[in-house]
Formats: C-alpha cells, structure tokens, sequence
C-alpha cells in the first residue's frame, strides 16, 4: 500500500506546485507529458518560452532533492529538448528549468533556473 500512498501524496505535491505557478500568472501547459526519453512533470508558457518543473515529493526537502540524480537530470534535459522541437521557436525557445521540493507537511520550496 506505500506505493499507493507515494503516488497520490507526488500527484497531490504537483497539484500544489502547479497551483502555486498559476496563482503566479503561469498558465499550464502540460501536466506529466511524456517523451520518448522520459517525462516532464509540469510544464508552463512563460511569454514565448516555457518554464519546465521537476516535482519532488520526500518527508523533508533533503530527501526530496537527494531524489533527483544526475541520470535523471540528464534524462530531463533531453525530453525538454524533446518538448521544444515542437514549439514555434523549435530549440530557439527559452527555457527554464525549476526544481520544486513539497516536504511531508505541504510545504514548498522551489529553484528556479537549474540550467544556470
């Protein structure tokens, strides 16, 4: 049954996450699309460029960035290229990438711009 649990307590984080980007002015554009390589959990248009969030669930924010390893890193960054060759500006678009950890009692935090 902790499988289950994990699963709804991530989907339950990125709906947090997401609803916290729109309350920003961030409209949705994607929510979990998936790539040949993997998949990007939210994805939201930012002018003409996107804005990509990885979202981490854990008991604390330690754990939920210890759960992002540089395999998955890497894996990200070519299902985000992936997502780009579809937009009007193909890999020409900004892009930023967020990481936003959700700890067990609600709480986030967000890093923004992973790229740089």
């Amino acid at each position: 049954m902790s499988g289950m649990v994990s699963y709804l307590a991530g989907i339950a984080a990125e709906e947090a996450v997401a609803d916290n980007y729109v309350r920003r002015g961030h409209a949705l554009a994607a929510r979990r699309w998936r790539g040949s390589g993997g998949e990007l959990d939210l994805v939201f248009r930012d002018g003409a460029g996107v804005i990509v969030v990885e979202v981490k669930q854990a008991r604390d924010f330690a754990r939920a960035v210890a759960r992002l390893s540089r395999a998955q890193l890497q894996r990200i960054y070519g299902t985000v290229s992936e997502y780009v060759a579809g937009e009007p500006r193909g890999q020409l678009t900004d892009v930023r990438l967020d990481l936003a950890l959700v700890d067990g009692t609600g709480r986030m935090r967000i890093m923004e711009n992973l790229w740089a």
